[in-house]
């Protein structure tokens, strides 16, 4: 029998001001809200103490609080490359508002103005899933909506923007993995595991 092959472990940082409201955030580095602090030590217990060969971590407090909760701090690297996609002028605005003056405006279709182009983003997240690979055991990631939402459909051979079709909650586990030669979804979305 064959050794099972590594999976990735996709952690969203907790509940902020502006993930609850559903403003665009990317560079903006809020905090917790007392209910995202609440979610982050329930992924503790969630977690059970997992070990993990390497975990990295967006250097945003959000995410990296999350970590340091979750029980992850003493292990956790922090990356650029994990860092959510930069929104440019569109930074702290909800589609809702954004759609007031383009009507029809599609983050994974038109992007921002002032930021980076959903390839950009693509590429960073193909060096962390590069970083990823070349460990031998599971990883975590703790990061953010729209950067791991990129991250699993550059994991699954797909364009960078069909991180669309991927909906993810603060707090939640996603896992990345294999069946059998295949790049897979584990499990998606998970308030616990």
């Amino acid at each position: 029998m064959s050794e099972p092959k590594q999976e990735i472990w996709l952690i969203r940082h907790g509940e902020t001001e502006w993930s609850a409201s559903g403003a665009h955030t990317s560079r903006t580095d809020l905090p917790l809200l007392p209910s995202g602090i609440k979610q982050a030590e329930e992924l503790k217990t969630k977690l059970r103490g997992r070990r993990f060969a390497l975990v990295l971590v967006s250097p945003m407090q959000r995410a990296r609080e999350t970590a340091r909760l979750a029980g992850y701090a003493d292990q956790a690297e922090i990356t650029e490359d994990l860092k959510e996609w930069d929104y440019g002028q569109y930074e702290g605005s909800s589609t809702a508002q954004i759609r007031q003056e383009h009507p029809n405006w599609s983050l994974w279709h038109d992007g921002v103005a002032g930021g980076e182009s959903v390839d950009h983003v693509g590429l960073r997240v193909k060096r962390v899933i590069d970083r990823c690979t070349k460990v031998s055991g599971d990883v975590a990631l703790f990061g953010h909506g729209h950067v791991l939402r990129i991250l699993t459909a550059v994991w699954l051979d797909l364009p960078p923007a069909d991180g669309r079709l991927f909906a993810l909650n603060t707090a939640t586990i996603s896992v990345l993995g294999y069946e059998h030669d295949y790049k897979v979804i584990r499990r998606w979305n998970c308030p616990g595991v």
